[in-house]
């Protein structure tokens, strides 16, 4: 009886071995796959470039303009972590004061929803006119559209913070400080960590954003100045790069989570995990 259940725990063993190793090698397949299938599709139907390049013709272009590729997407990545380092800050301490003040947050939440409904495109050309023009428009719009995520979440780990559990701690003697510190954060970090996730991404949209509205330096300029000169296979070049840096900045978010965050996923994990022990 006894080798008949080793036999299945190994047989299940060797199932999530070989599943981790499936979960791990999806992505990569997943972009091989299209890159083969876009490049087919293109060929077999004929389509310029001008309309719509091979991943061959936008790997040329991307070799041709290197260096200008390079310049403009680490200006873009300076613009991005700083106006995002910002929304970091700033949200985290606008999200506790939110999430521990029922009085804060029926006197901000409305303020904060209706900025976020404006389209940050048309606050650019503001930005432009107080800041001129230069790096600081792309700041900030990275700024305005990664802060509004960072404080709902962070507000709302700390405010689902249990009725009856602040109760009990206050009959303890703790202060409400020191149920936000010791209680609420804690509670916040896997909403604070998702937030994170989403911001990143976004951000990027805001400051390409701002660097198409009001060009100086950046993948945005660089793709505006590609469109004006129909070079297609070089704006998909500036897409892709963008596209490569928020997937690298999204793993190192999640990385970072799950150092920090491990007892928030550990079921999660248990699930994928447990037969292979």
């Amino acid at each position: 009886m006894s080798g008949k259940t080793n036999a299945r725990l190994e047989a299940m063993a060797a199932a999530a071995r070989r599943q981790r190793v499936l979960q791990a090698w999806m992505p990569w397949l997943v972009i091989l796959f299209t890159v083969v299938a876009w490049e087919a599709v293109v060929k077999a139907f004929g389509i310029v470039p001008f309309i719509l390049p091979a991943p061959t013709d936008i790997w040329a272009s991307a070799v041709r303009w290197w260096q200008p590729l390079l310049d403009d997407s680490l200006q873009t990545l300076f613009t991005t972590l700083v106006g995002f380092a910002l929304a970091v800050v700033g949200g985290v301490v606008l999200g506790v004061l939110i999430g521990s003040s029922a009085l804060i947050y029926r006197g901000l939440y409305p303020l904060l929803i209706a900025f976020n409904s404006i389209p940050k495109v048309a606050v650019v050309p503001l930005l432009v006119v107080w800041f001129g023009i230069g790096m600081w428009p792309a700041i900030i719009t990275a700024f305005l559209i990664s802060f509004f995520p960072i404080v709902v979440n962070v507000a709302t780990g700390i405010a689902t913070v249990e009725p009856e559990l602040r109760d009990v701690l206050r009959a303890l003697g703790a202060r409400p400080v020191d149920i936000v510190r010791k209680v609420g954060l804690p509670r916040a970090m896997p909403y604070f960590f998702a937030s994170l996730k989403i911001a990143i991404t976004v951000a990027f949209v805001g400051s390409i954003i701002a660097e198409s509205v009001a060009p100086n330096a950046g993948i945005g300029r660089l793709m505006m100045v590609a469109s004006s000169r129909f070079d297609v296979p070089l704006v998909f070049a500036g897409l892709i790069t963008t596209g490569i840096m928020g997937i690298m900045l999204y793993w190192i978010a999640e990385f970072i989570e799950r150092r920090t965050t491990g007892w928030a996923m550990r079921s999660m994990e248990g699930q994928n995990f447990t037969p292979g022990g």
